[in-house]
């Protein structure tokens, strides 16, 4: 079994020029009528070539049981006896000095070479790896796992072939799946070694015409495994048997001399490599998922070796016991009738029994009836399945591994191959726990969980993670030891490391807010270090308005976490000073693409700074934001009043591009630092005659454009509909193609009552002659409140309280 390839005969041996590969050797293929040892070529994760494996060891008895896998592994093998040890599992072998280099050689409880491993543990008989060890294949150019089709890649001899495809066209199959199924998955019982003689002569023929079949490094696999064969039985005798990817088997055969196979070896490059088991998923025994290991359908394998009797009648019970729990209304009658159409189909198909297509075929049928809805469920959770291994304490890790663990189980946080959703209230110790601990893992590249939009709010007291534990992390987890033997030390580290490499203000200050949601306190004096002198040496207003959001959001974090941030609220007010005095000049004379980043920013900044006038630690109110009275307030901090001040100028601007005079006009209005008037008389001379078409049209964009609520604003304000209204219906038709498109931009994403409306305003004509409610008797709208009818809904609103009416 390779790390590379683990297609259920892989292809990589040299051509074959023995007479008879079967037999060559004193070696047997599948039998052992002249007394040589037992090869067993399987497909890797075949529930059929499984069970004819246990078949054929418990008639043979072997002394030793050699498996293809890593060398290496031989010290691991008896960890797979360990009540704890629950497959699907993988060894994993990574460099010792570069982690990330790495590879898996994945077994599910199906796969041949799992079988064999415990029949061996079970029985007494010794059990060897074969196969050439990790340290050159993690020395090599591309030692990984590769997630490409390799198919139909040009080696040194041509294409590289799939034997089971070549095999089932001769067969007169175009579908290679359903030709392995029919031949070995659903045969039935017999002579245990009459597929694996069937199958080495087969391959003997492939390989014959095909030589090595366009994988030339697995002729340096198959010495390794010839030379090791020789090693036990020298040790054994002929008592022992070999499990091996079918197409290595002709190699097996050949007859080679000792100093042949050990030239192959010679001078092969080596890297220190450690190796352990770890949990792998049926997922990642996808194709379609990753790290292809040669099978579409995992869970229906798992099945079929799990259900050997009557596997038909069972799969539509757990099919329909998972569209029951999921409220699809599914009967025993439904059961019945799936089973009786898969057996039907298989019939009219000339199939030995059903297969996953007539199974499938039958689900969609009846049980989903004919729904592809269902059936993508039932696919995810039965066909591919979320299954995830176990392996016990006892199997080596490295130190961080072994910490994560510990983590793990006091915040009872158990790794699940399911997506799962997790909310956190970070005013309970436990779930701040986690949230540090998942920060922690996020700043050192293991992405176990991921931040989600929880509930609808803007409190930092919670949040939503989604997690999934993927196969890949332990490497990750490898290659993050190298900074620390505990999950708070390694991320300690990696973030003062960032800290001291970072060049750009946007990095520390995001590096920053990561050691506040991690919790790294220790990290917090290094990071703020090199953000302060990062500050004041950085002129650049972008980027000091791109840095001033992590710290303003950090500065929430830290009240929340009851984390001090002192040190970074200096920082961030001198930014924000600095954005005040640069900001206006930075905005002149930018171009549209230009204009629309600089009012991403001028957004980003004035959320920020309201969030920094919100720290109890100003003595502002606790709402910086609401509206008020026009005019400045002087209870408001000289940061508030200032950053108004930039908003107004910007308003004013001629030169600047009407996109950002927009936005700044609309936040005033908003802060109520400017009233309905004011609003108004900026609209008129952004939209006067001598304005020209395409720059009135960015203001526009920018005062009601985007999510901003504008629409409701124009609903609510029909002077400025009418100033709008007027400016549309002026514009020379020569030029109305012009700004049609960023017209089109700003209206669109209105919802779509708020469009009704505003046609209805439109088509009615709305007043210009000043702001006020709409005209009597327009849809939706009065000129004052109706009791009576605000009366009505009094019913509704006790009942979805929960309280009752007052008599």
């Amino acid at each position: 079994m390779t790390p590379t390839t683990t297609e259920p005969d892989a292809p990589g041996a040299c051509r074959e020029t023995e007479p008879d590969p079967r037999r060559a050797g004193g070696v047997s293929a599948g039998a052992r009528p002249s007394g040589g040892p037992l090869l067993l070529g399987v497909r890797h994760h075949g529930p059929g070539s499984a069970r004819g494996v246990r078949a054929a060891l418990d008639a043979a008895r072997p002394a030793a049981v050699l498996v293809e896998g890593p060398a290496e592994a031989d010290a691991l093998v008896a960890l797979a006896a360990d009540p704890d040890m629950r497959p699907p599992v993988a060894l994993l072998a990574h460099a010792v000095d570069d982690p990330g280099r790495a590879a898996f050689w994945p077994m599910a409880a199906f796969s041949p070479e799992w079988v064999a491993i415990r029949w061996a543990l079970d029985h007494g008989a010794a059990v060897r790896f074969i196969d050439v060890p990790a340290a050159h294949t993690l020395a090599a150019a591309d030692p990984t796992w590769s997630d490409e089709d390799d198919e139909d890649a040009v080696s040194g001899s041509g294409l590289r072939i799939d034997p089971v495809a070549e095999l089932a066209r001769a067969a007169g199959y175009e579908d290679a799946e359903r030709w392995w199924e029919d031949v070995v998955e659903l045969r039935g019982d017999g002579d245990p070694t009459a597929p694996f003689e069937a199958l080495a002569e087969a391959m003997g023929a492939l390989r014959e015409t095909y030589g090595h079949g366009g994988h030339p490094r697995d002729l340096v696999r198959e010495a390794s495994m010839r030379l090791r064969l020789r090693a036990a039985r020298k040790e054994f005798g002929d008592s022992v048997a070999v499990v091996c990817g079918a197409w290595h088997v002709p190699a097996l055969t050949r007859r080679t001399t000792v100093a042949a196979d050990k030239a192959l070896l010679k001078g092969l490059p080596r890297a220190k490599t450690e190796l352990t088991w770890v949990p792998w998923t049926h997922r990642r025994l996808a194709r379609r998922s990753g790290y292809g290991a040669g099978i579409d359908a995992p869970g229906w394998y798992a099945h079929l070796f799990a259900a050997p009797d009557r596997p038909v009648e069972r799969w539509m019970t757990k099919v329909a016991g998972l569209l029951r729990a999921e409220d699809h209304p599914v009967s025993s009658a439904h059961v019945i009738e799936a089973v009786r159409l898969a057996e039907t189909l298989a019939a009219l198909r000339g199939r030995p029994a059903p297969g996953l297509d007539e199974t499938t075929d039958a689900v969609r049928a009846v049980l989903c009836e004919g729904s592809d809805v269902p059936l993508d469920l039932v696919r995810d959770r039965l066909v591919v399945g979320d299954v995830l291994g176990e392996v016990p304490a006892a199997a080596p890790a490295v130190p961080l591994q072994r910490d994560l663990t510990r983590r793990q189980r006091t915040l009872r946080l158990k790794p699940e191959a399911q997506e799962r959703e997790l909310g956190l209230d970070l005013r309970k110790e436990t779930d701040a726990e986690r949230s540090r601990l998942l920060h922690r893992l996020r700043l050192l590249g293991v992405h176990w969980g991921e931040p989600a939009t929880g509930r609808a709010g803007t409190g930092t007291f919670r949040e939503t993670w989604r997690l999934r534990w993927e196969p890949e992390l332990h490497v990750q987890v490898a290659e993050a030891g190298v900074w620390g033997t505990t999950v708070e030390a390694a991320a300690t580290a990696k973030a003062e490391s960032r800290a001291l490499a970072a060049t750009a203000l946007t990095d520390i200050t995001t590096l920053a807010e990561q050691c506040l949601l991690a919790g790294l306190t220790d990290a917090l004096p290094v990071v703020m270090r090199a953000l302060a002198d990062r500050a004041a040496l950085d002129t650049d207003v972008a980027h000091l308005a791109e840095a001033l959001p992590a710290l303003a959001r950090s500065l929430r974090y830290g009240d929340v976490r009851g984390t001090g941030t002192a040190a970074l609220g200096e920082v961030a007010a001198g930014l924000a000073e600095r954005i005040c005095v640069g900001l206006p000049p930075a905005c002149a004379g930018l171009d549209t693409d230009a204009a629309a980043q600089m009012r991403d920013r001028l957004d980003a900044v004035h959320t920020s700074i309201g969030l920094l006038a919100d720290r109890p630690t100003t003595g502002v109110r606790a709402d910086p934001v609401a509206p008020h009275a026009a005019g400045d307030r002087p209870d408001l901090p000289d940061l508030v009043r200032r950053w108004a001040g930039v908003l107004r100028r910007l308003a004013e601007r001629d030169r600047i591009h009407g996109g950002i005079r927009g936005r700044a006009a609309r936040l005033l209005l908003d802060e109520g630092r400017i009233g309905e008037e004011g609003a108004a008389t900026l609209m008129s001379r952004a939209l006067s005659p001598g304005t020209p078409p395409a720059d009135a049209a960015a203001w526009i964009d920018g005062f009601v454009g985007g999510a901003s609520g504008g629409g409701l604003l124009l609903v609510h304000d029909e002077r400025l509909l009418g100033l709008v209204d007027a400016w549309l219906t002026s514009v020379p038709d020569q030029a109305f193609g012009g700004v049609l498109p960023l017209l089109r931009r700003t209206f669109s994403a209105y919802e779509p009552g708020v469009r009704r409306t505003l046609g209805e305003l439109v088509a009615r004509g709305p007043r210009s002659g000043g702001p006020g409610p709409s005209d009597p008797g327009t849809p939706g709208f009065a000129p004052t409140t109706d009791p009576a009818r605000a009366d009505g809904v009094l019913p509704l609103l006790h009942l979805i309280l929960g309280t009752e009416a007052l008599a």
